[in-house]
């Protein structure tokens, strides 16, 4: 899913922009440095976050990420259901709120949304961003101050989400927190950083959507075993966000864009439509002939040449990208 991400809304940006003015970009780029030092090294207490100005930091250097990657989720999980109109969304480990609000701009049919997030300094600043959404639901957030945990008291809602926070939780705990995400959701999400081992977490949460009787919607064309082996490979999207001036501050970068790699699987409740096939890898364009790797419902990983021969075929496939749908080559 090598795709342009849309920039965060202007509302958000400018909330974002408010709320981080406080600090000199001096300072969040030097909490970002140690930030990203303690996630490199896991604490015992598993805490990253130390005050205001690391959530500041995080906002800064995170947001526009997260935004993207669960936004481009989502749309890929909309496209396969367009009937899915949901009015209630959770989401668990929220953070800032950035996934409330690209759920918020996907389904403009959401009308209440909850936010559970451990650090009380996260909620004060995601509370504060979302007042200035344009979006009711997302200006009406409950924000929840919790743990993640099995067995946890939540409300029931349609949409379910979880971004870049399953991986975070005790390996033993996430296949309870998958089950109790699902219940009675119609629709589940889940992003992890597009790694090997963010791979691994979202191939076992699918196994146990899989197990709850959902259905997968995307990215896999199937609800059969992964055909990727662990340790070889593993199943991730790319999507290319722009950096603000502040952004590129805060993580001493000088591109004007970034390229955030996720790995993400959605699950709908009951039979769901599902894409024929997915492309696996940057499609390989040469004179007269493009090459694609697929993941495929029927045959598994297969790679495909398509030729200028072959007309439209060939002209769907020079503009087709990395993540998206493709026919079933058996088609």
């Amino acid at each position: 899913m090598k795709a342009n991400a849309p920039m965060l809304p202007d509302t958000l940006r400018a909330a974002l922009d408010t709320a981080l003015s406080r600090y000199s970009p001096q300072e969040l780029a030097r909490s970002v440095a140690q930030l990203t030092e303690r996630y490199r090294i896991p604490s015992a207490g598993g805490t990253h976050l130390r005050g205001q100005a690391d959530v500041a930091a995080y906002a800064a250097y995170r947001m526009p990420a997260t935004y993207a990657a669960a936004g481009s989720a989502m749309r890929q999980a909309a496209a396969l259901a367009p009937g899915f109109q949901p009015a209630t969304h959770l989401d668990a480990g929220g953070g800032t709120g950035a996934a409330i609000w690209a759920a918020g701009a996907i389904w403009p049919s959401l009308r209440q949304v909850m936010v559970i997030e451990h650090d009380p300094h996260v909620i004060d600043l995601g509370r504060r961003l979302a007042r200035a959404s344009e979006s009711a639901a997302v200006r009406d957030t409950t924000w929840r101050h919790a743990a993640i945990r099995p067995g946890l008291d939540r409300p029931p809602a349609d949409l379910a989400t979880m971004s870049y926070a399953l991986g975070e939780l005790p390996e033993r705990d996430r296949p309870d927190v998958v089950r109790w995400l699902a219940d009675g959701a119609t629709l589940v999400v889940i992003v992890e950083p597009g790694t090997p081992a963010g791979y691994a977490t979202i191939a076992a949460a699918r196994e146990v959507l899989a197990g709850q009787g959902m259905s997968i919607v995307a990215p896999c064309p199937h609800d059969g075993r992964c055909p990727i082996q662990p340790g070889r490979d593993w199943c991730h999207f790319s999507v290319r966000l722009p950096r603000t001036s502040l952004h590129r501050q805060v993580k001493a970068g000088t591109l004007s864009f970034e390229d955030e790699k996720f790995s993400y699987v959605a699950a709908m409740a009951g039979p769901s439509p599902r894409a024929e096939a997915r492309v696996l890898r940057h499609p390989q364009k040469r004179k007269g002939v493009v090459s694609l790797r697929l993941c495929t419902a029927e045959d598994g990983i297969r790679d495909v040449i398509v030729s200028k021969r072959q007309g439209e075929l060939y002209r769907r496939a020079r503009d087709v990208g990395w993540g998206e749908a493709w026919p079933d080559p058996r088609d």
